[in-house]
């Protein structure tokens, strides 16, 4: 047996039917004792990580050793998150993944290979990197969870990503970000094959011998065409083969191909998943592409408390600004605290819109309108965007308002990508 897969445009896999797979995905488990699950944070709560875990804790039972979600930089989950998320499984299994202190360094892939595979736009060399408990001799298997779906940084989420971004440091995260900024987003959003796809496959095939077998187990979830989600695939196995089929079924569901720009788009951030311009950009991501040139991008954000998702992050953010890509890249060159921290010039140059379109936030109070403008952003009164684009009565999609004014709907931007068939083409 080498992979489980189910899944179609039109499949609506329920809970009974997830449950099946679940069991018969676990059966790559022979002879493992001590297993540790890694499925993605909150902001991935679409997925159905959360009910996979738990269907895993009940079918394991005390072989499931742990769980460790696959944080990057993202903020620990808090007791609260954990229990929407995973209801069934126990806190106690928990452990919070600390991409500062937490990772060691398993090989190092050559800058040659790493020049190669970005085609020349950046030249340096990748640390091979994954949390410490993975390697020590905790867990005799893993299984890593995640939501295949078109992605700013690796073109499509998840797979080998999950292990050394997810549970990577500071240095694999800075490269990697780093990587696939200087490339160009636009070239690699919604495409399996990518430099950064390149570095995390080979850093996979390195690091392999020294981690537990793995077993993966990736989602892929689209809109149910009446306001929800549904899941519309399932692929598990111990190899590439799922995240390939995960990907092309992605790539029908989650990227939808309009026929001309958008002038303008509004875009509703969940307040319980996004609380950081780092998480909430992509609003950003994953609308540019389909961004007429002079268009606005309305993104209402009534939970938005801070640019990044940790102090130091944050700082960089409220220094520079989100600039156009020359800019950032010229302060890479002349200043230490950006040349260190790549994966924060990333993120400036990816929520950019290089001056295309115009980016207009309307916060909650956690963050002023001073605080928004002076990271280049427009500002608008969250109360009066809310009393014009009402996101209970918006539809995914076109929506034509009573003045006449045509608007495109997003209600949450982390499934999916939208582009128009000219860009996504050229791309």
């Amino acid at each position: 047996m080498t992979s489980v897969v189910r899944g179609s445009s039109r499949d609506s896999i329920d809970d009974e039917a997830l449950e099946k797979l679940v069991g018969k995905a676990l059966e790559f488990l022979v002879g493992a004792r001590r297993v540790v699950v890694l499925p993605p944070d909150i902001t991935r709560v679409h997925s159905r990580a959360g009910a996979i875990t738990d269907i895993i804790h009940a079918q394991l039972g005390k072989r499931l050793a742990a769980v460790l979600p696959a944080l990057g930089t993202h903020t620990p989950m808090t007791d609260a998150e954990i229990v929407s998320m995973f209801p069934r499984t126990p806190q106690s299994l928990f452990r919070v993944h600390d991409w500062r202190k937490d990772p060691v360094e398993l090989d190092r892939i050559p800058a040659e290979f790493v020049r190669k595979a970005g085609e020349g736009v950046v030249d340096y060399d990748f640390p091979v990197q994954a949390n410490r408990s993975l390697v020590d001799g905790s867990y005799d298997a893993i299984i890593s969870i995640g939501q295949v779906v078109p992605h700013e940084v690796v073109g499509m989420a998840n797979h080998a990503k999950n292990i050394f971004v997810g549970t990577g440091g500071k240095e694999a995260i800075d490269k990697s970000h780093f990587l696939g900024a200087a490339y160009g987003m636009e070239r690699m959003m919604g495409k399996a094959d990518t430099p950064v796809r390149r570095l995390l496959d080979r850093a996979l095939e390195l690091a392999s011998p020294k981690l537990p077998p793995i077993l993966w187990i990736l989602t892929v979830t689209g809109p149910n065409g009446r306001g929800g989600l549904a899941m519309r695939g399932f692929f598990a196995g111990n190899g590439r083969e799922c995240f390939e089929k995960a990907a092309a079924l992605s790539g029908e569901v989650n990227i939808d191909r309009l026929d001309r720009g958008i002038e303008k788009a509004v875009v509703w951030l969940d307040p319980s998943e996004f609380r950081s311009t780092w998480l909430g950009n992509k609003a950003i991501y994953r609308t540019r592409m389909a961004m007429a040139d002079d268009g606005e991008l309305v993104i209402m954000a009534p939970g938005l408390a801070h640019f990044g998702e940790d102090s130091g992050i944050d700082a960089l953010i409220r220094k520079y600004g989100y600039r156009t890509s020359v800019e950032v890249r010229e302060f890479v060159r002349s200043n230490a605290d950006l040349a260190l921290s790549l994966s924060a010039a990333a993120h400036l140059i990816h929520g950019s819109s290089e001056g295309r379109f115009r980016v207009t936030y309307a916060p909650g109070p956690g963050l002023s309108r001073s605080e928004i403008e002076s990271v280049g952003y427009g500002w608008a009164s969250l109360d009066a965007m809310k009393a014009r684009y009402d996101p209970e009565r918006l539809r995914l999609g076109w929506n034509n308002l009573s003045d006449g004014e045509r608007v495109f709907f997003v209600p949450n931007p982390a499934l999916g990508l939208w582009t128009t068939r000219e860009r996504f083409s050229a791309g």
